[in-house]
């Protein structure tokens, strides 16, 4: 199967770091073409990509931003909606800043940047929208009701707005990433035990990578997909496939686990 994205036009928000960068490199790879939208960005570019400062939460950088690319490429046939933050905090400690900031970032800047590009990717006639969404919208953690409450908001509004942009064969899903380390959630400077007891939640034993949610997302963002929509496709290395996986590594020889 040949998933071509050649000369489509890609906007990918928080790309100028962390998955949004390995995200705006593949899809560079891919032969699209590529605008980063992001607070800041390293002073190592990607070659080719459009680089937009701007703020997903506020309205008037959001739609600055898309009118910048729509005019540098003539149009915009894919966003990815990859900004996001974490807020920690059991719900009697949480503080209504960060609660509300959780959300405006996570769940009011997709609404805004989705909202901006909709003209774009309804003339495209290959029109996506992807959402980051997160395990934690199915199964969330104590202490995390803040992320795990907006991340469920995106997985509805990405349904919703699937079905609203049916009419113009535009499909919008959203995708849950597993456990990838970041500098986020720092996840490989942990304890080894803290480590263990993370992975043990995993059915594939190992940390994610950027690159399987770009393997991911290129798919998506292509005609290959194109009778998928409204959908979260979860690509967290079986993070909810089987209660206690780790029990099928038990007793095995340190090769084969």
């Amino acid at each position: 199967m040949l998933v071509d994205l050649t000369d489509r036009v890609v906007l990918v928000t928080g790309g100028g770091r962390g998955i949004g960068r390995a995200l705006v490199e593949r899809f560079v790879h891919e032969g699209a073409q590529v605008a980063a939208f992001d607070v800041a960005f390293p002073e190592d570019p990607v070659e080719g990509v459009l680089e937009i400062e701007g703020d997903v939460t506020d309205a008037a950088s959001v739609q600055s931003g898309v009118d910048q690319v729509a005019e540098r490429f003539g149009g915009i046939d894919v966003l990815v909606n990859n900004a996001g933050i974490n807020v920690e905090g059991r719900v009697e400690d949480l503080d209504l800043a960060a609660w509300r900031r959780c959300f405006d970032v996570n769940v009011t800047g997709v609404f805004l940047m989705s909202q901006a590009v909709l003209p774009h990717v309804k003339a495209s006639g290959h029109g996506r929208i992807l959402n980051a969404a997160s395990f934690a919208a199915i199964v969330p953690s104590v202490g995390a009701a803040a992320y795990g409450a907006s991340k469920a908001a995106v997985v509805q509004f990405t349904r919703v707005l699937a079905g609203e942009l049916g009419p113009w064969d535009v499909t919008v899903n959203a995708y849950a990433p597993g456990m990838v380390p970041s500098a986020m959630n720092g996840f490989e400077t942990m304890p080894q035990a803290t480590q263990d007891r993370l992975l043990d939640t995993l059915t594939l034993r190992r940390w994610g990578t950027a690159d399987s949610i770009a393997d991911l997302l290129v798919f998506l963002a292509s005609d290959a997909a194109a009778y998928i929509t409204g959908t979260l496709v979860d690509v967290s290395g079986g993070k909810l496939a089987t209660q206690l996986p780790q029990r099928a590594y038990e007793g095995l020889s340190p090769s084969a686990s």
